[in-house]
């Protein structure tokens, strides 16, 4: 519930940004109103999700985001529709975002027995398609035959009844950190965690990987919409069919994992799943029929789940319990510096440049990065199976 609403309100703000502007620095700045807040308090939010009940983190959390929405529903109904008032709500929302996403990933393995994490990831993937696929849809429907304030009322609306819920259908014990007295300081447990990191070589690597990874895919992920207004025509029921492409593809694709689960070793699916996002991303920049683009859309769509299922099972199989959300919380340090400072450089450079070729350039990219990770020892050690035990052992003296 939580989740539709939070689309319908991500797809509403950046196609109001896009249609009213059309301009690539307005889409970064837009961008890096909702990374930045990410980036700076991923570290506490890391070790809160550790030290606190992890259930309570995500209702409080999202229960912020809504609040923020609402203020912003009532702001536009009065008249006040400026621009920089959607860069600020960006903002807060992703204060909200930052604190719960490690929550998120760490919780998870306390509810689902570690044997059904790769099924429960590709059904969980699956469930996000669906939302995508209908919330693009919905949100351009209502954008077109009403105002953008319906839009973030229904993201109030439907926090609430996730919010409830959480609180009163699913009854999760906390786990065994947080029903401890906290005896160390903040920066301690984040030093803690961060020297965690260091000693395992898989998780370093991983890290740098997906560093290059999120560098490379800022512009297929944030100037499509900009490239199809730019090229093909700014009807808004374009940036809904490329939505519902690429949410189709990532149906599909979460079915395929939760049927299959993905290689033997889970840097294959990672590899052949990289590679697959690379072609695509190259191919959206030479493709000069939109149905065509479509389909392309669709193919990187069922490649994102059969990338992130493995990605997201192999930390969540090989990090201590204790350390998980601090781990997720730099993953998402990483995600949340890494792509506003690539669109610190694509944004301007798609005034100046063709989307289209940076598309072609950085499809290569990660098409290059797809080989290497293919035949890096230290991730592939990790990414065979029950090498969680392994891993736990395997660090650096």
């Amino acid at each position: 519930m939580s989740l539709f609403g939070s689309s319908l309100v991500q797809y509403a703000i950046m196609w109001y940004i896009t249609l009213e502007t059309k301009s690539g620095v307005m889409m970064t700045i837009s961008i890096i109103c909702g990374f930045l807040p990410v980036f700076f308090l991923s570290p506490f939010a890391g070790v809160w999700a550790d030290r606190y009940n992890r259930k309570m983190i995500i209702v409080l959390s999202d229960s912020m985001i809504a609040f923020t929405t609402l203020i912003l529903a009532i702001l536009f109904l009065i008249g006040y529709d400026m621009i920089w008032l959607l860069f600020v709500a960006s903002g807060i929302r992703a204060i909200g975002t930052a604190v719960q996403m490690p929550a998120v990933g760490a919780f998870l393995p306390q509810i689902v027995p570690e044997e059904k994490l790769t099924r429960v990831n590709g059904i969980n993937a699956s469930v996000q398609a669906m939302v995508m696929l209908v919330s693009p849809m919905l949100s351009g429907a209502l954008l077109t035959f009403a105002s953008i304030e319906i839009i973030f009322f229904v993201d109030v609306v439907t926090a609430a009844i996730a919010a409830m819920i959480l609180l009163f259908f699913l009854h999760v014990p906390a786990h065994n950190k947080a029903k401890e007295k906290q005896t160390t300081g903040y920066f301690a447990d984040m030093k803690e965690g961060i020297g965690y990191i260091r000693q395992h070589r898989f998780i370093m690597r991983y890290f740098l990987f997906c560093a290059g990874f999120f560098l490379f895919i800022a512009p297929v992920s944030f100037l499509t919409p900009l490239q199809v207004v730019r090229s093909f025509g700014d009807e808004v029921w374009r940036l809904t069919a490329i939505e519902i492409a690429f949410s189709i593809g990532m149906m599909g694709g979460g079915a395929i994992m939760a049927a299959w689960g993905g290689f033997r070793n889970r840097i294959h699916s990672m590899a052949f799943a990289c590679m697959g996002v690379g072609i695509g991303t190259l191919a959206l920049g030479i493709v000069p029929n939109f149905w065509v683009y479509l389909a392309v859309m669709a193919a990187i769509g069922i490649t994102i789940p059969i990338f992130n299922t493995p990605a997201t099972v192999l930390l969540q199989e090989t990090v201590d319990m204790d350390f998980l959300g601090r781990v997720f919380s730099v993953l998402s340090m990483i995600s949340s510096s890494v792509m506003p400072l690539g669109m610190l450089f694509f944004g301007p450079l798609s005034d100046v440049v063709r989307i289209e070729w940076m598309l072609v350039a950085t499809g290569l990219m990660i098409a290059v990065q797809a080989v290497f990770l293919r035949f890096d020892r230290a991730l592939l050690t990790a990414g065979e199976p029950l090498a969680g035990t392994k891993m736990k052992e395997d660090v650096i003296e």
